[in-house]
């Protein structure tokens, strides 16, 4: 178990990253809902401050809920813990006024610290942790949801001022020959990780190789302009469908001219070099097919990533808030931008390893109920905190979903 300052000194440090991402946000920036997927700002500061009054500090039988009625707003899916508000309502939940969720913060944070320095259970603890990845991933989801609201003003606002990242030039793509044969992945059975994570088991890969770095702009803007989003033969039939009916033509946030695009520090020329991102799960599929590619498989992409350095990549830490190419003195031979930068959608659907075990009670809902059409990304992204993500991580979004920032590394028979 985590010795008990250092979880105390993690949870101050986490509960304080979240308030300052809304320090450049006003009252009203935090009310509003852009669409049913996204959750207004508020609502994450006062759900993730749910998570630890819920499973936490009510574990106490003596404590009593500073507002036991706001259980209902809170909740997020979690239907043994109680009925919830439903979620496209939430941008219409403009009371408690973010003064009082702010306040319910700092009242359960006191609590929270107060019991952390009593000292806990090995449960207890073990809940505690749980809930700090959980609110690191709402970090990622309010920064992304921020970024859908403001790109719907048209104004296109900026949240806040960011530094222009590096300009490197993307090289020469070239695939890389992955290994073959059974092999391990999955979390090891020490240390954190999802259940979804584990356990650790064996998969048989066939000969095959993975592109060096992420597709680039410039890759995308060709697959464009060669007619990929006229032709239906390089579709999934949902997806053929989803491009008919939302009228899709180029990625999410780009301009009609291709040459700009809305980011977190607004409108900025488009750097041809950079990842592609804001890519649907069939856009990828469909550029993999123009390209003569696949996308590669989960286990292809965690063996490739198993032996680098998720700290080397352009995660949240860094504060571009913007994927990047890689730089110029990178290795030659080594893959490129595994992590951060963009999340890169697999070819595999998201669903349970062999002898998979959810969590027990409540908190089993959170990843296996979701193991039904949506597909598994990799590698984190520029929004990503960078002590949140690692080589097993499986995050996963329905095919249609668009404003994570998401993007496509190829993969290919060998």
């Amino acid at each position: 178990m985590e010795p008990i300052e250092a979880l105390d000194a993690r949870y101050a440090r986490v509960r304080d990253a979240t308030m300052a991402l809304c320090a450049t946000l006003t009252p009203e920036d935090t009310v509003a809902q852009s669409m049913p997927d996204a959750s207004p700002a508020k609502w994450h500061l006062a759900h993730t401050t749910w998570f630890f009054e819920k499973f936490v500090l009510c574990r106490d039988p003596g404590y009593a809920p500073m507002h036991a009625d706001w259980h209902y707003l809170f909740n997020s899916y979690y239907q043994s813990a109680g009925p919830m508000h439903a979620r496209p309502q939430r941008g219409l939940i403009t009371r408690p006024s973010l003064l009082e969720v702010v306040d319910f913060r700092r009242h359960v944070d006191a609590c929270m610290r107060e019991r952390l320095q009593a000292g806990v259970d090995e449960d207890t603890a073990a809940i505690v942790v749980i809930g700090l990845h959980h609110e690191q991933q709402h970090q990622e989801l309010l920064l992304t949801d921020i970024k859908h609201l403001f790109a719907c003003n048209p104004l296109l606002p900026a949240y806040a001022e960011l530094p222009e990242p590096p300009r490197g030039r993307a090289r020469p793509q070239r695939f890389l020959r992955g290994r073959e044969g059974l092999v391990e992945t999955g979390a090891p059975a020490h240390g954190f990780a999802y259940d979804n994570e584990r356990p650790r088991h064996r998969e048989l890969l066939h000969p095959h190789a993975i592109a060096q770095r992420p597709v680039s702009n410039a890759e995308f803007i060709e697959f464009i302009r060669d007619g990929g989003y006229r032709t239906p033969t390089l579709w999934m039939s949902e997806g053929w469908d989803t491009v008919q009916r939302e009228g899709w033509n180029r990625p999410l946030y780009w301009s009609e001219d291709l040459d700009s695009a809305f980011t977190l520090g607004g409108l900025r020329a488009l750097d041809p070099h950079a990842p592609v991102a804001h890519v649907s799960y069939f856009e990828a599929d469909a550029f993999a097919r123009w390209a003569g590619a696949r996308l590669p498989t989960e286990a292809e992409w965690e063996v490739l990533a198993a032996d680098r350095d998720p700290g080397q990549g352009n995660l949240r830490d860094r504060g571009l808030l913007q994927p990047c190419a890689a730089p110029d003195d990178a290795d030659e031979d080594a893959p490129l931008q595994l992590f951060g930068d963009v999340w890169e959608w697999t070819s595999s659907p998201y669903v349970s390893y062999p002898g998979f075990r959810p969590l027990p009670g409540t908190l089993g809902e959170y990843n296996g109920k979701f193991m039904c059409g949506q597909w598994v990304l990799r590698g984190g992204s520029c929004v990503t905190p960078g002590d949140h993500i690692r080589a097993s991580y499986r995050n996963f979004f329905y095919p249609a979903s668009r404003w994570q920032f998401s993007g496509i590394r190829l993969g290919r028979d060998a």
